[in-house]
């Protein structure tokens, strides 16, 4: 601008249309330099600015509307410098700059009513001018609080970056409005918002942070979708990963009946969904990864079944129909929809699919290792697997085969022949063992060795792996006690067994001693120490009530999850205990407790029927077992008491009881009882030679019976 081109500061003073700068005589308009900063001609920007106004930081402005205008321009120039990445510079010309002062202007003309639409527009041409300068001096101190940071002072920074959302505050008492605010000053506090608790998160302050970041979100600051969706996300992930327990909202902004959420977890899952409702109604842009983020909280929870849900409701198109089936293929196996896991891994395996997706194949195979009458479909994605891996994926081939060891062992237990089901255990091991030299040390594999070779009777190699397995683990881990004492019981060896126990209980947690305890009782019941069992069952039977008290009153028992152990169980045992001492009275009492918990249970009708039969009542006795066999065709205890009453109203029985008998051992080839009462039939129906191999099996196997079912422990 040319000296021509300057005039006098009066001519324009009443015209609040026209946004210039005039210092010593020198007049130039603010806009010309804007839009050559923000069109990247810096050079052409600092020219204009330096030669159309001649800066002199020494002048004293006297009139303050002049001041208003002679601070725009600094803030400009410093603008300018930090363009240029002169940061240092720029922060010398932005500590000049008066903040306050743009704030008093702002509100000064925000104050000014607007008494009819005839002089709306009027009004609005008088706000645009101060919105515009205080705008200038806003985007001025973010650019110094950037600038801070470049430098590495990030709390300076941070109070800097502060000061611009106060001074919105200030200026807007009850929010930003939607209309009449300029579209830069919004972008500049969009900008401010993001970039304070990102500050106070690099300063290592992460209380502020947290603060910075509720601040964004429950004030009134006209943010656009995206750039509230990008600060819900931040601070989710802040909460879920910044190791930093944040402390509750405070109760000025909660509102009556909303939902506070009680720790970092819930803050978390209630931001991500909020961000999935947003993708659903298509008000942001589908970001795959917050997904992923609730996915992982939800899983830290044990939610499952809530992302299944949030996975139902986005919308074709967004998620591969893959993906989708495999994620909520997982989301319904972990919250124990195995059913329904395996139908949609079914699709997904599908050989128009992806027929040979390694981890929705060792999905599918591990539901089925879980389930006898899905372990030949198991077996066959197993084999998938390992045919699968090759070398870059060679250590899923271990998982592979330690998948096919577990299927295989749950086929032979429901083969219907003996040299099929020999030949499935053979090649069970063979199978373990291989994912063993694989996978050294794997405290998994370890376990599920000495499980399967205990429950063939090979107790020394099952002792082998039981010890190593609580090497591997350091003794962290119930499971591991268990299988020791289980094994060491099986081989008579009690009082090994209780010490083992006894060392357990001092390892775990109070809440985690229910399985423990209850294998304590029932190792004093094989030892006769009657009454020390009682006590055992009384203490875990307060210990399992105040556990459930702790957790609330929920109307039922907990249900049985790990290493957990619930109410019912510890009634039923102290039945089945009173039962052995004929003590009827305080049995029964114990059976309606335990069947108040649990109304429809094969194993109560089997203890009443005990309770019949040892009083001579036979009818009902079997009245009671037949109704457990149809609540539970594949129980075996009534199968083989079924089978024994049977065998003894005459010869016409004898081949319904053999089936019967025979049936059981299909399924529990290790049972000394059943092995008993066939004999028994054998003997009756003039068999001697088979009588005599059942007595014996039943005798061998009788000296190896733990205190409780190896099965208990899967």
């Amino acid at each position: 601008m040319s000296e021509g081109e300057s005039l006098d500061w009066t001519q324009f003073e009443g015209d609040p249309s026209v946004r210039q700068v005039s210092v010593n005589g020198v007049c130039m308009r603010t806009n010309i330099v804007e839009a050559k900063l923000d069109e990247g001609n810096i050079q052409e920007a600092e020219s204009a600015l330096r030669d159309g106004l001649s800066l002199n930081f020494e002048v004293r402005v006297k009139n303050d509307t002049l001041s208003n205008y002679f601070q725009e321009a600094r803030a400009l120039l410093g603008k300018l410098e930090y363009q240029r990445g002169n940061v240092e510079g720029a922060l010398r010309v932005f500590d000049g700059i008066d903040l306050q002062a743009a704030i008093q202007r702002m509100q000064h003309s925000f104050s000014d009513k607007q008494p009819s639409k005839k002089s709306r527009s009027r009004n609005e041409a008088v706000c645009a001018v101060p919105q515009h300068a205080t705008n200038v001096v806003l985007e001025a101190i973010y650019l110094k609080a950037k600038s801070l940071q470049k430098l590495g002072k990030l709390t300076e920074a941070a109070q800097e970056c502060k000061s611009v959302l106060d001074a919105v505050e200030k200026i807007f008492d009850n929010g930003i409005p939607d209309v009449m605010v300029e579209d830069k000053l919004q972008d500049t506090v969009s900008h401010a918002i993001e970039l304070l608790p990102e500050l106070w998160k690099q300063a290592g302050c992460y209380s502020e942070a947290i603060s910075a970041y509720r601040r964004a979100l429950l004030g009134q600051w006209n943010l656009d979708n995206e750039c509230c969706a990008r600060i819900q996300k931040a601070f989710a992930l802040l909460l879920l990963y910044g190791g930093v327990e944040a402390n509750r909202p405070s109760l000025a902004v909660q509102v009556d009946g909303s939902y506070v959420p009680k720790n970092n977890l819930e803050e978390a899952i209630l931001l991500l969904m909020i961000l999935m409702r947003k993708f659903y109604l298509g008000n942001t842009n589908w970001d795959p990864s917050v997904m992923e983020h609730l996915s992982f909280a939800l899983s830290l929870c044990s939610r499952t079944s809530v992302l299944a849900k949030q996975l139902e409701e986005i919308m074709p198109g967004v998620v591969h129909r893959n993906d989708r089936w495999k994620a909520l293929a997982l989301s319904f196996s972990g919250d124990g929809l195995n059913k329904s896991a395996l139908d949609l891994l079914r699709k997904s395996l599908h050989q128009h699919e992806d027929p040979d997706d390694i981890m929705s194949l060792l999905l599918a195979a591990k539901i089925c290792s879980e389930d006898v009458l899905l372990a030949s479909e198991g077996m066959k994605y197993a084999e998938r697997v390992i045919e699968n891996s090759r070398e870059s994926k060679a250590h899923l081939k271990g998982v592979g085969l330690r998948l096919l060891g577990l299927c295989l062992g749950k086929q032979a237990k429901i083969s219907s022949s003996d040299l099929e089901r020999s030949r499935f255990q053979s090649e069970s091991l063979k199978s373990l063992e291989s994912a063993l030299a694989l996978e050294h040390g794997n405290a998994d594999l370890i376990f599920d060795l000495g499980v399967q070779y205990a429950e063939h009777r090979n107790l020394d190699a099952a002792l082998r792996y039981a010890e190593q397995y609580i090497d591997a683990t350091g003794g962290s881990t119930i499971r591991g006690w268990r299988l020791l004492a289980l094994v060491l019981s099986a081989q008579q060896r009690f009082s090994e067994a209780e010490v083992v126990i006894d060392a357990a209980l001092d390892e775990t947690a109070k809440w985690d001693q229910g399985p423990l305890l209850r294998m304590k009782a029932k190792l004093k019941i094989s030892q006769l120490r009657h009454m020390d069992a009682i006590e055992t069952y009384r203490y875990l039977l307060a210990l399992v009530q105040a556990q459930r008290k702790s957790y609330g009153s929920l109307g039922s028992a907990p249900q049985v999850e790990d290493d957990k152990i619930n109410e019912y169980e510890v009634w039923h045992g102290l039945a089945k205990l009173y039962s052995s001492l004929s003590h009827w009275k305080d049995a029964e009492i114990c059976l309606q407790k335990a069947r108040a918990l649990k109304e429809y249970s094969a194993e109560i009708l089997h203890t009443e029927g005990l309770m019949h039969e040892k009083q001579g009542h036979l009818d009902e006795a079997l009245a009671a077992y037949v109704n457990a066999f149809l609540l539970e065709p594949m129980y075996v205890p009534c199968k083989i008491l079924i089978g024994a009453i049977l065998s003894k109203m005459g010869s016409k029985m004898l081949p319904v009881a053999r089936s019967l008998l025979s049936d059981a051992l299909r399924i529990e080839p290790t049972n000394a009882m059943a092995w008993y009462y066939l004999g028994k039939v054998h003997k009756d129906d003039g068999r001697i030679s088979d009588a005599v191999d059942c007595f014996q099996a039943a005798s061998m196997l009788e000296e190896s019976v733990p205190m409780e079912s190896f099965s208990s422990l899967i």
